[in-house]
């Protein structure tokens, strides 16, 4: 990817998006200019930055000191000095189009000649927002997700005439703050995360306006049943009912009445006190697992599924930036898209038809391009075909996999939106890319986390309560994989390794971790018992005192504390993990294949035997390798005095 060219962002507005936008630009390393219409409102936005900034260091989660991050920071109410230096401009003004144009020539007016000029807005325009400029060439959406420090993902919006070079330099510098960026290739109303989301929240308004549900029953349904992190109900009361109503109003689909009428009463969610639930005198969310066990849950998933077919036939986003947009911006569980291929796109289409011809209503009228994928016969996974191509390389959704030259399988978990959390598709997921491995192939195997903050937190829980307890316990067999697998594993830990990640870990042969990494098996705070091995492999590692301890405890202890009891074999400071990372692998991949899996085997099997059994394996498997050609070529190079070049 090419350098953004970027030195200097201006963020014009300092309410909660944009002091945020700006924040993040600074903790990047950028030189930052905010700017408001008033003196206080920029004052406001400065302290919002440096409280942020203060908590943030207090929880090492940036690498330099608050105050230092915080110098590069400037406050401004003249818009040209703001912008006059600037190489990228953000706006984060209110979201009425003709404040955003008239924000857009003033801009236009007084930035250098090459600076780009953003806008976060959630919906609007991006083409009519340029238009009020001389370099439409040069103007871009960037929707940050709220609050931007905490949310991973941005997207970036095509207008009519934005260059290729702009999208790639905005691009660039969206990686450079550590977020990722999805591409809107058209300017579509809402662009993509909202296109998605609000009929989650709509539907449900439709169905409890018809007497076909209560709050209660959706949102239970859509938690319990399907794992989604909030209900609908809640979501609307979560981010104001009044922001979905708004959406809806301009969209071409009409508002549900009920959420007309919270609009009306005011009564828009959190923020007033009360919305589809009472919060200020009340309860809260008011619902539990039971609520939801009738509730239709197809007819919410397969109006989000339309939506997000609407959007890949009319060339807006892949399905990939769709799922990713979703996963990031919505917190959900999983892909819309991979939701579909997953209940089957027939099942979608015959759902969707159903509710047309009984209603007539436009939100219902099936997508073309999800009639055309059933009509070809791409009904989804089933079918081998959706969505996604499953018949050759497996579209991993949470997975980043890669195998190098030397053998070494790279297995990287990549769901940071939820610290890596295991899911029942991720650990899916896990199995998969094991049976696909080619053994003769792969020297080892290294599992880690993405981002820089977890190996993996845990399961998520939730997604796992809609599942029968035969179901939940089929999360066991990847670890079991892992454990069984043919070649070394490796677990390369930096951050949290909690519950079901810990027992992933206790499976691998060799686990390396950074000094500030955190371990624990947590499930009894949850009433439950680790799973996957780990109550066992524990009580072989540390003995049975101590992983009664750990387990009945569910405390969380250190990298040094793991290593001193043995659960890891090295605790190393964070500048010195990767090579220490790679000396091992290194070792690893150049060692004699064959050797390594019987010495794996002998191990494992032994540690359920008796010694003398014990003695017999290792027998046996020193007697099996004695008859290898890479037997003959080790003793060989020790005897010339050279490193050994091992074939199998």
């Amino acid at each position: 990817m090419q350098e953004p060219n970027i030195q200097h962002v201006a963020v014009l507005g300092a309410g909660s998006m944009g002091h945020g936008i700006a924040e993040v630009a600074a903790i990047a390393g950028y030189t930052v200019s905010v700017r408001d219409i008033k003196a206080e409102f920029v004052e406001d936005g400065l302290d919002n930055i440096e409280w942020s900034l203060n908590k943030l260091a207090e929880k090492g989660q940036i690498d330099e000191s608050a105050e230092e991050v915080f110098d590069r920071v400037e406050g401004y109410t003249d818009l040209g000095t703001a912008v006059e230096d600037a190489d990228l401009v953000v706006e984060a003004v209110p979201e009425k189009m003709e404040i955003k144009k008239d924000t857009f020539a003033e801009v236009d007016e007084h930035a250098p000649e090459g600076a780009i000029i953003a806008s976060n807005t959630s919906g609007l325009s991006i083409t009519e927002m340029a238009s009020a400029t001389d370099r439409p060439e040069q103007v871009v959406g960037t929707h940050y997700f709220n609050p931007p420090v905490r949310m991973d993902l941005v997207e970036v919006v095509h207008g009519e005439q934005t260059s290729e070079e702009t999208l790639e330099r905005v691009h660039a510098y969206v990686d450079s703050i550590g977020k990722t960026g999805i591409d809107v290739k058209k300017d579509v109303h809402g662009f993509v995360v909202n296109n998605v989301l609000v009929p989650f929240m709509g539907e449900a308004a439709w169905m409890l306006d018809s007497g076909e549900c209560t709050v209660e029953a959706a949102d239970a349904g859509m938690v319990f049943n399907r794992g989604y992190p909030m209900g609908p109900f809640e979501l609307n009361d979560y981010g104001g009912i009044d922001i979905a109503a708004d959406f809806l109003e301009s969209s071409e689909y009409e508002v549900p009445p009920s959420i007309a009428e919270h609009v009306d009463d005011e009564t828009l969610g959190r923020k007033s006190g009360a919305g589809y639930y009472t919060y200020e005198d009340g309860p809260g969310t008011t619902y539990g697992p039971g609520d939801g066990e009738d509730f239709d849950t197809l007819r919410i998933e397969a109006r989000m599924i339309n939506e997000a077919a609407k959007l890949v036939g009319n060339d807006v986003a892949t399905p990939e930036d769709i799922d990713l947009g979703v996963r990031l911006g919505g917190r959900f569980p999983l892909g819309t898209c991979r939701v579909g291929d997953t209940i089957g796109l027939d099942t979608v289409l015959e759902k969707l038809e159903t509710l047309y011809e009984e209603t007539g209503a436009a939100r219902y009228a099936p997508a073309d391009y999800l009639v055309e994928l059933v009509e070809d016969g791409h009904t989804g996974v089933d079918a081998g075909r959706g969505f996604y191509d499953y018949t050759g390389e497996w579209p991993y959704q949470f997975l980043n996999v890669d195998l190098d030259d030397r053998g070494v399988l790279s297995i990287e978990f990549d769901r940071t939106e939820r610290l890596n959390a295991f899911s029942e598709e991720m650990f899916a997921e896990v199995g998969r890319a094991l049976d696909d491995a080619d053994t003769d192939e792969v020297s080892c195997v290294v599992f880690s986390g993405a981002g820089d903050r977890a190996f993996s937190a845990g399961a998520d829980i939730t997604g796992f309560m809609a599942n029968a307890p035969t179901e939940i316990s089929d999360v066991e067999e990847p670890i079991e994989k892992i454990y069984g697998f043919d070649r070394p594993t490796v677990a390369a830990i930096d951050g949290f390794c909690l519950g079901g990640g810990f027992e992933l870990m206790l499976a691998c042969d060799i686990r390396l971790a950074t000094e500030a990494s955190t371990f624990g098996s947590p499930e009894v705070d949850l009433g439950l018992i680790p799973g996957g091995g780990g109550t066992q492999r524990l009580t072989r590692l540390v003995g049975e005192p101590r992983a009664k301890e750990l387990i009945f405890r569910g405390n969380h202890f250190g990298a040094e504390q793991a290593a001193d009891w043995g659960i890891i074999n090295r605790a190393v400071a964070e500048d010195d993990f990767e090579e220490t990372v790679a000396e091992f692998v290194d070792d690893i991949a150049s060692g004699p294949k064959t050797a390594l899996k019987v010495a794996k085997q002998v191990i494992n099997e032994g540690q359920d035997a008796s010694l003398d059994a014990g003695l017999k394996l290792e027998s046996q498997g020193f007697g099996l390798l004695t008859t290898t050609d890479d037997m003959i070529e080790g003793v060989e190079a020790f005897r010339d005095d050279r490193e050994p070049d091992f074939e199998d």
